[in-house]
Protein backbone atom coordinates (compact mmCIF):
# COMPACT_ATOMS: atom_id res chain seq x y z
CA UNK A 1 0.00 0.00 0.00
CA UNK A 2 1.30 3.68 -0.75
CA UNK A 3 1.69 5.53 1.65
CA UNK A 4 1.33 8.99 -0.59
CA UNK A 5 0.45 10.20 -4.04
CA UNK A 6 2.29 11.83 -6.71
CA UNK A 7 0.81 13.55 -9.33
CA UNK A 8 2.51 13.43 -13.11
CA UNK A 9 0.75 15.99 -16.11
CA UNK A 10 2.01 15.25 -19.59
CA UNK A 11 1.47 17.20 -22.48
CA UNK A 12 -0.81 15.55 -24.50
CA UNK A 13 -2.54 13.69 -22.13
CA UNK A 14 -6.12 14.82 -21.07
CA UNK A 15 -6.08 13.79 -17.22
CA UNK A 16 -2.83 13.41 -14.85
CA UNK A 17 -1.20 10.45 -13.90
CA UNK A 18 -1.29 9.16 -10.50
CA UNK A 19 1.72 7.39 -9.09
CA UNK A 20 1.99 5.68 -5.69
CA UNK A 21 4.56 6.92 -3.34
CA UNK A 22 6.53 4.47 -1.07
CA UNK A 23 8.91 5.50 2.15
CA UNK A 24 11.36 2.77 3.39
CA UNK A 25 12.45 2.76 7.09
CA UNK A 26 15.62 5.08 5.48
CA UNK A 27 16.42 7.10 2.97
CA UNK A 28 14.10 8.95 0.40
CA UNK A 29 10.63 8.46 -0.61
CA UNK A 30 10.35 6.58 -3.83
CA UNK A 31 7.79 7.42 -7.14
CA UNK A 32 6.39 3.88 -8.37
CA UNK A 33 6.46 4.75 -12.17
CA UNK A 34 5.05 1.95 -13.49
CA UNK A 35 1.37 3.25 -13.78
CA UNK A 36 3.18 5.38 -17.11
CA UNK A 37 3.74 2.11 -18.91
CA UNK A 38 -0.33 2.57 -19.58
CA UNK A 39 0.61 6.02 -20.94
CA UNK A 40 2.85 4.12 -23.52
CA UNK A 41 5.68 6.36 -22.01
CA UNK A 42 8.65 5.19 -19.95
CA UNK A 43 11.09 6.57 -17.89
CA UNK A 44 14.83 7.42 -18.84
CA UNK A 45 17.30 7.13 -16.53
CA UNK A 46 21.54 6.21 -17.53
CA UNK A 47 23.06 4.74 -14.92
CA UNK A 48 20.09 3.90 -13.13
CA UNK A 49 21.01 6.38 -10.88
CA UNK A 50 17.32 7.92 -10.06
CA UNK A 51 15.90 4.35 -10.22
CA UNK A 52 15.43 2.03 -6.85
CA UNK A 53 15.17 -1.45 -9.13
CA UNK A 54 14.46 -3.59 -6.06
CA UNK A 55 13.25 -3.49 -2.67
CA UNK A 56 15.98 -4.82 0.20
CA UNK A 57 16.17 -5.14 3.49
CA UNK A 58 19.95 -6.27 3.42
CA UNK A 59 22.22 -2.85 3.48
CA UNK A 60 21.61 1.09 3.60
CA UNK A 61 23.68 3.76 2.59
CA UNK A 62 23.37 7.38 3.34
CA UNK A 63 26.07 9.15 1.28
CA UNK A 64 26.08 12.22 1.86
CA UNK A 65 25.96 11.20 5.88
CA UNK A 66 28.90 8.94 5.49
CA UNK A 67 26.57 6.00 7.12
CA UNK A 68 26.29 2.37 6.01
CA UNK A 69 24.53 -0.18 7.79
CA UNK A 70 23.98 -4.00 7.10
CA UNK A 71 21.28 -5.01 9.22
CA UNK A 72 20.52 -1.60 10.65
CA UNK A 73 23.70 -1.97 12.56
CA UNK A 74 26.44 0.85 11.65
CA UNK A 75 29.56 -0.43 9.48
CA UNK A 76 31.54 1.08 12.46
CA UNK A 77 30.25 -1.08 15.27
CA UNK A 78 30.04 -4.03 13.31
CA UNK A 79 34.08 -3.58 12.43
CA UNK A 80 34.42 -3.32 16.18
CA UNK A 81 32.74 -5.95 17.66
CA UNK A 82 31.97 -8.85 15.06
CA UNK A 83 34.17 -10.60 12.59
CA UNK A 84 34.22 -11.29 8.58
CA UNK A 85 31.60 -14.76 9.09
CA UNK A 86 29.34 -13.14 11.78
CA UNK A 87 28.49 -10.41 9.14
CA UNK A 88 27.57 -13.02 6.59
CA UNK A 89 25.50 -14.82 9.07
CA UNK A 90 23.65 -10.83 9.52
CA UNK A 91 23.53 -10.28 5.05
CA UNK A 92 21.89 -13.93 4.70
CA UNK A 93 20.05 -13.93 7.49
CA UNK A 94 19.01 -10.11 8.64
CA UNK A 95 19.43 -10.78 12.35
CA UNK A 96 23.12 -11.59 14.41
CA UNK A 97 23.57 -14.59 14.93
CA UNK A 98 23.47 -16.33 18.87
CA UNK A 99 26.48 -17.87 20.33
CA UNK A 100 25.14 -21.09 18.99
CA UNK A 101 23.56 -19.95 15.60
CA UNK A 102 27.65 -18.52 14.48
CA UNK A 103 29.21 -21.72 15.79
CA UNK A 104 27.11 -24.05 13.69
CA UNK A 105 27.13 -21.58 10.67
CA UNK A 106 31.27 -21.30 11.24
CA UNK A 107 31.36 -25.08 11.81
CA UNK A 108 29.65 -25.64 8.36
CA UNK A 109 31.52 -23.29 6.12
CA UNK A 110 35.13 -24.58 7.56
CA UNK A 111 33.71 -27.86 6.43
CA UNK A 112 32.67 -26.90 2.80
CA UNK A 113 36.55 -25.27 2.50
CA UNK A 114 37.66 -27.76 0.05
CA UNK A 115 36.93 -28.05 -3.72
CA UNK A 116 36.36 -30.78 -6.35
CA UNK A 117 39.43 -32.15 -7.28
CA UNK A 118 38.91 -31.81 -10.56
CA UNK A 119 38.87 -28.14 -10.50
CA UNK A 120 42.83 -29.04 -9.98
CA UNK A 121 43.19 -30.02 -13.35
CA UNK A 122 40.75 -26.77 -14.76
CA UNK A 123 43.83 -24.27 -13.90
CA UNK A 124 45.85 -26.12 -16.13
CA UNK A 125 44.32 -24.97 -19.12
CA UNK A 126 45.22 -21.05 -18.41
CA UNK A 127 48.49 -19.22 -18.98
CA UNK A 128 50.48 -18.75 -16.28
CA UNK A 129 50.33 -15.17 -16.83
CA UNK A 130 46.66 -14.84 -17.19
CA UNK A 131 45.10 -11.85 -14.56
CA UNK A 132 44.03 -13.99 -11.23
CA UNK A 133 39.98 -12.30 -12.16
CA UNK A 134 40.09 -13.71 -15.73
CA UNK A 135 40.83 -17.15 -13.70
CA UNK A 136 38.39 -16.46 -11.12
CA UNK A 137 35.11 -15.28 -13.35
CA UNK A 138 35.79 -19.05 -14.88
CA UNK A 139 36.18 -20.72 -11.96
CA UNK A 140 33.54 -19.77 -9.88
CA UNK A 141 31.43 -20.27 -13.16
CA UNK A 142 32.89 -23.56 -13.23
CA UNK A 143 31.28 -24.75 -10.11
CA UNK A 144 27.93 -24.47 -11.84
CA UNK A 145 28.82 -27.79 -13.30
CA UNK A 146 29.23 -29.31 -10.11
CA UNK A 147 26.57 -28.34 -8.00
CA UNK A 148 23.68 -28.57 -10.58
CA UNK A 149 21.62 -31.46 -10.55
CA UNK A 150 20.23 -31.12 -6.75
CA UNK A 151 19.97 -27.62 -6.92
CA UNK A 152 16.83 -26.13 -7.03
CA UNK A 153 16.47 -22.42 -6.79
CA UNK A 154 13.27 -22.55 -5.35
CA UNK A 155 13.86 -24.54 -2.20
CA UNK A 156 15.13 -22.25 0.43
CA UNK A 157 17.67 -24.68 1.84
CA UNK A 158 19.20 -25.49 -1.79
CA UNK A 159 20.03 -21.19 -1.74
CA UNK A 160 21.10 -21.66 1.74
CA UNK A 161 23.24 -24.52 0.91
CA UNK A 162 24.76 -22.77 -1.67
CA UNK A 163 25.61 -19.68 0.37
CA UNK A 164 27.58 -21.36 2.41
CA UNK A 165 29.14 -23.44 -0.41
CA UNK A 166 30.14 -20.20 -2.07
CA UNK A 167 31.28 -18.17 1.52
CA UNK A 168 33.59 -21.19 2.04
CA UNK A 169 35.35 -21.92 -1.36
CA UNK A 170 35.84 -18.43 -2.46
CA UNK A 171 39.29 -18.19 -0.14
CA UNK A 172 40.53 -21.35 -1.81
CA UNK A 173 39.71 -20.30 -5.49
CA UNK A 174 40.89 -16.97 -4.66
CA UNK A 175 44.63 -18.77 -3.15
CA UNK A 176 44.75 -20.91 -6.00
CA UNK A 177 44.47 -18.31 -8.86
CA UNK A 178 47.42 -16.75 -6.83
CA UNK A 179 49.70 -20.18 -6.18
CA UNK A 180 49.22 -21.35 -10.37
CA UNK A 181 50.18 -17.54 -10.79
CA UNK A 182 53.49 -17.89 -9.33
CA UNK A 183 54.24 -21.99 -9.80
CA UNK A 184 53.39 -23.06 -6.62
CA UNK A 185 51.25 -26.06 -5.40
CA UNK A 186 48.11 -25.27 -4.39
CA UNK A 187 47.84 -25.65 -0.25
CA UNK A 188 44.66 -27.28 1.09
CA UNK A 189 42.67 -25.30 3.46
CA UNK A 190 43.10 -26.35 7.57
CA UNK A 191 39.81 -26.32 8.99
CA UNK A 192 41.36 -25.46 12.78
CA UNK A 193 42.11 -22.18 11.36
CA UNK A 194 39.69 -18.99 11.23
CA UNK A 195 38.23 -17.51 7.93
CA UNK A 196 41.11 -15.15 7.23
CA UNK A 197 44.44 -17.30 8.79
CA UNK A 198 43.06 -20.05 6.56
CA UNK A 199 43.22 -18.04 3.32
CA UNK A 200 46.97 -16.25 4.58
CA UNK A 201 47.87 -19.98 4.74
CA UNK A 202 46.46 -20.97 1.48
CA UNK A 203 48.50 -17.55 -0.13
CA UNK A 204 51.47 -18.16 1.51
CA UNK A 205 52.00 -21.37 3.02
CA UNK A 206 54.14 -24.23 1.74
CA UNK A 207 54.61 -27.93 1.99
CA UNK A 208 58.27 -27.14 2.67
CA UNK A 209 57.66 -25.44 6.11
CA UNK A 210 54.56 -24.87 8.21
CA UNK A 211 53.20 -21.25 7.98
CA UNK A 212 51.60 -19.34 10.74
CA UNK A 213 50.12 -16.33 9.73
CA UNK A 214 50.21 -13.23 12.21
CA UNK A 215 47.59 -12.61 14.58
CA UNK A 216 47.56 -8.87 13.69
CA UNK A 217 47.37 -9.71 10.05
CA UNK A 218 44.60 -12.18 10.14
CA UNK A 219 42.82 -9.38 11.87
CA UNK A 220 43.53 -6.98 9.29
CA UNK A 221 42.70 -9.43 6.52
CA UNK A 222 39.06 -10.15 8.26
CA UNK A 223 38.55 -6.28 8.43
CA UNK A 224 39.21 -6.12 5.01
CA UNK A 225 36.69 -8.65 4.31
CA UNK A 226 34.38 -7.08 7.03
CA UNK A 227 34.21 -3.84 4.80
CA UNK A 228 33.83 -5.12 1.64
CA UNK A 229 30.61 -7.52 2.67
CA UNK A 230 28.08 -5.56 0.83
CA UNK A 231 27.31 -1.60 -0.65
CA UNK A 232 23.71 -1.91 -1.26
CA UNK A 233 22.90 -1.58 -5.00
CA UNK A 234 26.47 -0.83 -7.05
CA UNK A 235 27.11 -2.18 -10.46
CA UNK A 236 28.25 -5.51 -9.32
CA UNK A 237 25.32 -6.81 -7.07
CA UNK A 238 22.50 -5.39 -9.87
CA UNK A 239 24.19 -7.47 -12.44
CA UNK A 240 24.07 -10.97 -10.12
CA UNK A 241 20.33 -9.44 -9.23
CA UNK A 242 19.72 -9.52 -12.43
CA UNK A 243 21.58 -12.37 -13.88
CA UNK A 244 19.54 -13.90 -11.18
CA UNK A 245 15.84 -13.06 -12.50
CA UNK A 246 16.24 -15.49 -15.57
CA UNK A 247 16.53 -18.26 -12.92
CA UNK A 248 20.51 -18.95 -14.04
CA UNK A 249 22.62 -21.06 -12.01
CA UNK A 250 23.74 -18.86 -8.78
CA UNK A 251 27.30 -20.02 -9.25
CA UNK A 252 27.20 -18.45 -12.79
CA UNK A 253 25.08 -14.99 -11.25
CA UNK A 254 28.33 -14.98 -9.12
CA UNK A 255 30.40 -15.10 -12.05
CA UNK A 256 28.49 -12.45 -13.79
CA UNK A 257 28.95 -10.17 -10.17
CA UNK A 258 32.95 -11.07 -10.25
CA UNK A 259 33.28 -9.87 -14.43
CA UNK A 260 31.59 -7.02 -13.44
CA UNK A 261 33.75 -6.17 -10.46
CA UNK A 262 36.73 -6.52 -12.28
CA UNK A 263 36.57 -3.01 -14.43
CA UNK A 264 38.56 -0.41 -12.91
CA UNK A 265 35.77 2.05 -11.93
CA UNK A 266 34.27 -0.42 -9.62
CA UNK A 267 36.12 -3.12 -8.11
CA UNK A 268 39.50 -2.17 -9.39
CA UNK A 269 40.39 0.94 -7.54
CA UNK A 270 41.94 -0.59 -4.99
CA UNK A 271 44.85 -1.99 -7.55
CA UNK A 272 44.62 1.09 -9.32
CA UNK A 273 46.06 3.20 -5.72
CA UNK A 274 49.18 1.19 -6.03
CA UNK A 275 49.70 1.77 -9.85
CA UNK A 276 49.35 5.90 -8.83
CA UNK A 277 51.90 5.40 -6.10
CA UNK A 278 53.88 3.62 -8.90
CA UNK A 279 53.55 6.81 -11.37
CA UNK A 280 54.77 9.01 -8.95
CA UNK A 281 57.79 6.66 -7.99
CA UNK A 282 59.15 8.82 -5.47
CA UNK A 283 58.38 11.53 -2.57
CA UNK A 284 60.25 13.95 -4.46
CA UNK A 285 57.53 13.86 -6.93
CA UNK A 286 54.64 14.37 -4.59
CA UNK A 287 53.96 18.08 -4.89
CA UNK A 288 54.60 17.75 -8.88
CA UNK A 289 51.69 15.47 -9.03
CA UNK A 290 49.17 16.72 -6.33
CA UNK A 291 49.17 20.36 -8.57
CA UNK A 292 48.42 17.87 -11.43
CA UNK A 293 45.94 16.72 -9.46
CA UNK A 294 44.60 19.62 -8.83
CA UNK A 295 44.39 21.15 -12.57
CA UNK A 296 41.36 20.94 -14.22
CA UNK A 297 42.72 20.47 -17.66
CA UNK A 298 45.27 18.02 -16.66
CA UNK A 299 43.96 14.09 -17.24
CA UNK A 300 46.06 12.79 -13.35
CA UNK A 301 43.71 12.38 -11.09
CA UNK A 302 45.02 10.79 -7.49
CA UNK A 303 43.41 7.56 -6.81
CA UNK A 304 41.75 6.67 -3.56
CA UNK A 305 40.37 10.01 -2.59
CA UNK A 306 36.85 11.06 -2.19
CA UNK A 307 34.05 8.32 -3.31
CA UNK A 308 31.18 8.37 -5.46
CA UNK A 309 28.52 7.64 -3.10
CA UNK A 310 29.84 9.07 0.09
CA UNK A 311 30.03 12.62 0.28
CA UNK A 312 31.72 12.70 3.63
CA UNK A 313 34.13 10.69 4.85
CA UNK A 314 34.12 6.85 3.70
CA UNK A 315 32.63 5.11 7.43
CA UNK A 316 34.61 2.11 6.40
CA UNK A 317 37.72 4.29 5.95
CA UNK A 318 37.91 5.52 9.58
CA UNK A 319 38.44 1.61 10.10
CA UNK A 320 40.92 0.70 7.66
CA UNK A 321 43.12 3.85 8.72
CA UNK A 322 43.63 2.43 12.22
CA UNK A 323 43.78 -1.21 10.79
CA UNK A 324 46.20 0.14 8.26
CA UNK A 325 48.60 1.79 10.92
CA UNK A 326 48.24 -1.46 12.87
CA UNK A 327 49.53 -3.80 9.82
CA UNK A 328 52.84 -1.05 9.61
CA UNK A 329 53.54 -1.19 13.07
CA UNK A 330 53.17 -4.89 13.42
CA UNK A 331 55.77 -5.33 10.27
CA UNK A 332 58.14 -2.66 11.12
CA UNK A 333 57.64 -1.05 7.17
CA UNK A 334 59.18 2.23 7.46
CA UNK A 335 61.51 2.56 4.22
CA UNK A 336 59.29 0.97 1.35
CA UNK A 337 59.14 3.59 -0.68
CA UNK A 338 55.88 3.36 -1.90
CA UNK A 339 54.31 3.36 1.34
CA UNK A 340 56.11 6.65 2.05
CA UNK A 341 54.29 8.14 -1.00
CA UNK A 342 51.14 6.81 0.54
CA UNK A 343 51.60 8.11 4.03
CA UNK A 344 52.38 11.57 2.59
CA UNK A 345 49.10 11.42 0.14
CA UNK A 346 47.02 10.59 3.07
CA UNK A 347 48.40 13.74 5.18
CA UNK A 348 48.36 16.04 2.38
CA UNK A 349 44.22 14.89 1.93
CA UNK A 350 43.62 15.26 5.70
CA UNK A 351 45.25 19.02 5.99
CA UNK A 352 45.41 20.62 2.45
CA UNK A 353 42.18 22.95 1.50
CA UNK A 354 41.83 22.01 -1.60
CA UNK A 355 40.99 18.34 -0.76
CA UNK A 356 39.56 19.23 2.78
CA UNK A 357 36.63 21.54 1.09
CA UNK A 358 36.21 19.06 -1.29
CA UNK A 359 35.70 16.68 0.93
CA UNK A 360 38.49 14.28 -1.33
CA UNK A 361 39.35 12.14 1.95
CA UNK A 362 41.02 9.17 1.75
CA UNK A 363 38.42 6.13 1.05
CA UNK A 364 38.93 2.36 1.93
CA UNK A 365 40.30 1.47 -1.44
CA UNK A 366 43.67 3.56 -0.59
CA UNK A 367 43.76 2.44 2.97
CA UNK A 368 43.36 -1.22 1.90
CA UNK A 369 45.32 -1.11 -1.23
CA UNK A 370 48.01 -0.15 1.56
CA UNK A 371 47.49 -3.29 3.49
CA UNK A 372 47.47 -5.74 1.08
CA UNK A 373 51.17 -4.24 -0.13
CA UNK A 374 52.70 -4.50 3.13
CA UNK A 375 51.00 -8.45 3.48
CA UNK A 376 52.73 -9.48 0.07
CA UNK A 377 49.65 -9.50 -1.91
CA UNK A 378 50.61 -8.75 -5.32
CA UNK A 379 48.38 -6.13 -7.22
CA UNK A 380 46.62 -8.17 -9.73
CA UNK A 381 45.24 -10.10 -6.60
CA UNK A 382 43.66 -6.77 -5.14
CA UNK A 383 40.22 -7.38 -7.02
CA UNK A 384 40.01 -11.08 -6.71
CA UNK A 385 40.67 -10.30 -2.59
CA UNK A 386 37.41 -7.95 -3.18
CA UNK A 387 35.43 -10.34 -4.77
CA UNK A 388 36.22 -12.98 -2.17
CA UNK A 389 34.86 -10.14 0.36
CA UNK A 390 31.93 -9.23 -1.78
CA UNK A 391 30.29 -12.93 -2.32
CA UNK A 392 28.25 -12.96 0.54
CA UNK A 393 26.92 -9.42 -0.24
CA UNK A 394 26.05 -10.99 -3.69
CA UNK A 395 24.87 -14.22 -2.75
CA UNK A 396 22.18 -12.59 0.14
CA UNK A 397 21.19 -10.61 -2.47
CA UNK A 398 20.11 -13.06 -5.10
CA UNK A 399 19.02 -15.40 -2.34
CA UNK A 400 16.91 -12.28 -0.86
CA UNK A 401 15.33 -11.33 -4.75
CA UNK A 402 14.51 -15.61 -4.43
CA UNK A 403 12.67 -15.77 -1.66
CA UNK A 404 9.73 -13.30 -2.76
CA UNK A 405 7.81 -13.10 -5.55
CA UNK A 406 10.02 -11.77 -8.57
CA UNK A 407 9.93 -11.06 -12.27
CA UNK A 408 12.75 -11.05 -15.11
CA UNK A 409 14.68 -7.83 -15.43
CA UNK A 410 13.90 -5.77 -18.50
CA UNK A 411 14.85 -2.78 -19.17
CA UNK A 412 13.59 -0.39 -21.84
CA UNK A 413 15.72 2.23 -24.02
CA UNK A 414 15.36 5.22 -25.38
CA UNK A 415 16.19 4.03 -29.07
CA UNK A 416 17.55 6.88 -31.24
CA UNK A 417 18.58 4.70 -34.36
CA UNK A 418 16.74 5.19 -38.29
CA UNK A 419 12.92 4.82 -38.14
CA UNK A 420 11.67 2.05 -40.64
CA UNK A 421 12.94 1.29 -44.04
CA UNK A 422 12.77 -0.18 -46.92
CA UNK A 423 15.78 -2.61 -47.94
CA UNK A 424 17.43 -0.94 -51.27
CA UNK A 425 16.44 -2.91 -54.69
Amino acid sequence: MADKKARLTIDGLDEAIELPVYTGTEGPDVVDVRPLTGSGRFTYDPGFVSTAACESKITYIDGGAGVLLHGGYPIEQLAEHSDYLEVCYLLLNGELPTPEEKDKFVNIVKNHTMVHEQMNHFFNGFRRDAHPMAIMVACVGALSAFYHDSLDIDNAHHREVCAYRLVAKMPTIAAMCYKYSIGQPFQYPRNDLSYAENFLHMMFGTPCAEYKPSPVLAKAMDKIFLLHADHEQNASTSTVRLAGSSGANPFACIASGIAALWGPAHGGANEAVLTMLEEIGDESKIEEFVARAKDPDDSFRLMGFGHRVYRNFDPRAKVMKKTCDEVLHELGIDDDPLLKIAKRLEQIALEDDYFVQRKLYPNVDFYSGIILKAIGIPTTMFTVIFALSRTIGWISHWNEFHSSPNKIGRPRQLYTGPSKRDYPE
